[in-house]
């Protein structure tokens, strides 16, 4: 998958959160968002994504010579953000079976091997609301990374993991970056792209 972004800008009211974005983003390499906290990274995802409209400027997603409409491309993508939620009423094996019903399995993975991954087989029967926060982290990272999805997008994925947990996400990443996936990290926290093989920094867009 290609994503280009011709001229894009987004815009709250009057205010520009970023502005004039010319980029290309490839399968098989990894990017990275930089900025502050409040810059407007997830903004820029969440656009990606195609949750949000930009305000400005062309998007287009491409597979080869085919084109993907903004509408479908949700099919092509998964995505782990603080601002997603998981189903708190679930418990993780019924998350696991009703996430899967929706994506497949990357190839290679099946749902022993994604409990493994994780290392939470003792809670499988646990509700996700009584899961920590670092618990939750682990969860929408791997059924983002484990899916076999085109796209893969992940805003801050080391917020709530502790220093165990950060070796974890990036044994992860580096166990599902396919050379036919495009990863796209928002971060400001350099251990979380020290992988990817570009940046992009967000600053350069806001005049």
């Amino acid at each position: 998958m290609e994503i280009t972004l011709n001229d894009i800008g987004r815009r709250y009211n009057s205010e520009w959160i970023f502005r004039h974005i010319n980029y290309r983003f490839e399968s098989g390499k990894s990017y990275a968002v930089l900025g502050q906290n409040g810059s407007g990274k997830s903004t820029l995802l969440k656009v990606l994504s195609g949750s949000l409209s930009p305000s400005q400027g062309e998007l287009l997603y491409t597979m080869g010579t085919n084109t993907i409409s903004i509408d479908a491309v949700y099919q092509e993508l998964s995505i782990a953000a603080p601002y997603i939620e998981l189903i708190e009423e679930f418990t993780l094996r019924e998350l696991i079976d009703f996430h899967f019903r929706f994506k497949s399995y990357l190839q290679g993975f099946d749902k022993a091997r994604v409990l493994n991954l994780l290392g939470l087989a003792s809670a499988l029967d646990k509700e996700i609301k009584h899961f920590s926060s670092g618990m939750r982290q682990r969860v929408k990272l791997v059924l983002a990374c484990c899916s076999d999805s085109k796209l893969v997008l992940l805003d801050e994925p080391t917020s709530n993991l502790d220093s165990e947990g950060e070796e974890w996400y990036l044994d992860l990443i580096d166990r599902t970056k396919l050379d036919f996936r495009l990863f796209i990290i928002c971060s400001n926290q350099k251990k979380e792209y020290e992988f990817c093989d570009e940046t992009i920094s967000i600053a350069d867009f806001k005049k």
